[in-house]
């Protein structure tokens, strides 16, 4: 037994073994609570496919020798800006959000080539500096959504008629619209079918470039920059791609994320969403320096069923005050506090 414990621990660390078996022990609690079990696991299947791609977003930057992207809530802010460009444009369904993602592309390209050059200006503090700029861009932007001159009334304020609302309802334009896509209900509980898939087809086509000669080239700067440069790999150029398909993906993500919770949020929301992401993919089994698609699938799934499951059972057995969000906070900040103590390369 104390074999497989310490070789659970040196396959897996400490954080998924950790979470693994308080999930567990949620699962056991809500038995013994008399919830509903299947609903508490589809709630959680609707949460990990709202934030697998931000999650997939990490992956990049962290190979490429980024760390994980602090950063994030610019790709996020870059993707709310293209939905809400095709509200503008008054389009809808599919073709709304397929108009959205084309729009976010270019305009996380662009906000991922200025924020990589400011990372290879500052190689060793990414972490630091990435934090810092997430919240300045957030707290500029919370001056953007109110001088963009959108005019469509869904988004703006009805009183005065000028600025974005902080939160836009997307339920007559793309909400659900990969939700829905070949969905099926069990028991009267929606499965995401299709947004599941989406997050599938995203992690091979990541895994396909990954195993690409750019990949390969990128995961040995990351891996080793001196050795990367002795056989000729620019390795800033190798951190610019990582960093850019981190912002794309960050701005892809947040459009799945607001067509499946049915809203666009402005304003500080995108601000604490990059430690979420952070802490699911440190949970998966990455590090500061390593990452890797099965990372990113079992962390997303351990993460938000934690955070699906544990809220209706811990308000269960304690029904007072918010001691449920207390817990999503300790086990989020946790994870990053204990990733962060093995970047000296203690693993």
């Amino acid at each position: 037994m104390k074999n497989l414990w310490k070789n659970s621990i040196e396959r897996f660390g400490h954080p998924k073994v950790y979470c693994t078996l308080f999930l567990i022990l949620l699962l056991i609690t809500a038995f013994f609570l008399k919830q509903d079990i299947f609903g508490l696991i589809c709630t959680a299947l609707i949460r990990i496919g709202q934030n697998s791609i931000l999650v997939l977003a990490m992956v990049p930057c962290i190979v490429s020798g980024t760390g994980p992207n602090f950063a994030l809530s610019i790709g996020m802010i870059c993707g709310a800006l293209a939905g809400c460009v095709s509200i503008e444009l008054n389009m809808t369904g599919m073709s709304a959000f397929m108009t959205a993602i084309l729009i976010a592309i270019p305009i996380s390209v662009i906000a991922g080539l200025i924020y990589s050059i400011i990372l290879n200006r500052v190689k060793g503090d990414e972490m630091t500096v990435g934090t810092y700029m997430g919240y300045s861009v957030v707290s500029l932007m919370c001056i953007g959504w109110l001088i963009i001159p959108f005019k469509n009334p869904e988004m703006i304020w009805a009183i005065g008629g000028k600025g974005l609302r902080s939160t836009i309802s997307l339920t007559n334009r793309y909400g659900k619209v990969l939700d829905e896509l070949g969905n099926i209900k069990i028991m009267g509980q929606v499965i995401p079918i299709g947004t599941i898939l989406f997050f599938g087809l995203c992690c091979f086509f990541m895994w396909l470039f990954l195993r690409s000669k750019t990949g390969a080239a990128m995961v040995a700067a990351g891996d080793n920059p001196k050795f990367a440069e002795a056989s000729g790999i620019n390795v800033d150029r190798q951190r610019t791609i990582g960093t850019i398909l981190s912002m794309v993906l960050g701005a892809v993500g947040i459009l799945v994320y607001g067509q499946s919770y049915g809203f666009i949020q402005l304003y500080t929301a995108p601000l604490n969403m990059p430690f979420l992401a952070i802490s699911a993919i440190l949970i998966g089994g990455a590090s500061i320096k390593k990452a890797s698609i099965g990372n990113v699938i079992s962390g997303v799934i351990i993460f938000q069923s934690l955070l699906a499951i544990s809220l209706p059972v811990i308000n269960g057995l304690l029904p007072i005050g918010s001691l449920s969000e207390v817990v999503r906070i300790i086990v989020q900040n946790g994870v990053i506090l204990y990733a962060l103590t093995k970047a000296g390369g203690g693993e």
